[in-house]
């Protein structure tokens, strides 16, 4: 396959950025995404040129780092995946594919299509915890008895793996699947009830506080997301919202 890429490149945080061209051949359907992306970086490391920095890590679709805007899709034209597991057979010889960074005031670009996605961190920071006590005789935790229905909606909204990609595919810029699927996997557990309402106050303030926008409503981010979180678990974090409010 011969393909003409357009690819965001910005220096850093401060300088303004701009779209380049650039031609890539000989790529093989059954690369990945970021193979492909490779070999781009390989050709202009060979001509004394600054390659395009993008985020990546295990490439098993686990960490979410490989965050990129596909022909304006979050990670691609392909579903339930993330960038590393997207392969080249998803696009045809001669096309012209665009490549951005995920664009949120939120997630400021480092360099190219690197953004600064620490805000997410922040969020969990101010919530994402359960208190345990260790001391004495503890109760261990597969002793506890969980309904089935609760503990499997805990661990799909466990599955959350801090992409972006809702973020990116929201016109507001909402992390609000994010934030609800982090409340969420704690709010279902009894080992989260402890600090429920301190948790769903801090991480709704924070996630305000970094300049997310407010859910659209549209569901882009449940269609986008890789690991297919579903917008109830925002339907609960308003719940959970709403009561902790009351209680204060």
């Amino acid at each position: 396959m011969n393909l003409k890429l357009k690819i965001w490149r910005q220096k850093d945080s401060k300088t303004k950025g701009q779209m380049v061209e650039y031609k890539v051949t000989d790529i093989s359907e059954h690369m990945s995404f970021l193979e492909m992306m490779d070999v781009l970086n390989e050709q202009l490391v060979a001509k004394n040129e600054e390659p395009v920095a993008f985020d990546h890590d295990c490439r098993e679709g686990i960490c979410g780092m490989c965050s990129l805007h596909i022909n304006g899709e979050a990670h691609g034209p392909d579903r339930g995946i993330t960038t590393c597991q997207l392969h080249m057979r998803m696009f045809h010889d001669g096309e012209t594919i665009t490549i951005e960074p995920w664009r949120a005031k939120a997630f400021p670009v480092i360099k190219d299509l690197v953004v600064d996605r620490t805000a997410f961190e922040r969020i969990q920071q101010a919530g994402g915890y359960i208190s345990v006590n260790t001391s004495g005789n503890t109760q261990d935790a597969n002793g506890i008895p969980i309904s089935k229905h609760n503990a499997d909606k805990a661990m799909d909204a466990a599955a959350c793996i801090g992409c972006g990609a809702c973020v990116a595919s929201c016109k507001n810029s909402s992390a609000m699947l994010f934030v609800g699927a982090k409340v969420s996997q704690f709010a279902l557990l009894p080992q989260g009830k402890v600090e429920a309402t301190e948790r769903v106050l801090n991480m709704v303030k924070q996630m305000d506080e970094e300049g997310f926008g407010n859910c659209t409503n549209t569901g882009a981010c449940e269609v986008e997301c890789p690991k297919g979180i579903s917008l109830e678990n925002i339907a609960r974090m308003n719940r959970e919202y709403l009561s902790a409010s009351m209680k204060g």
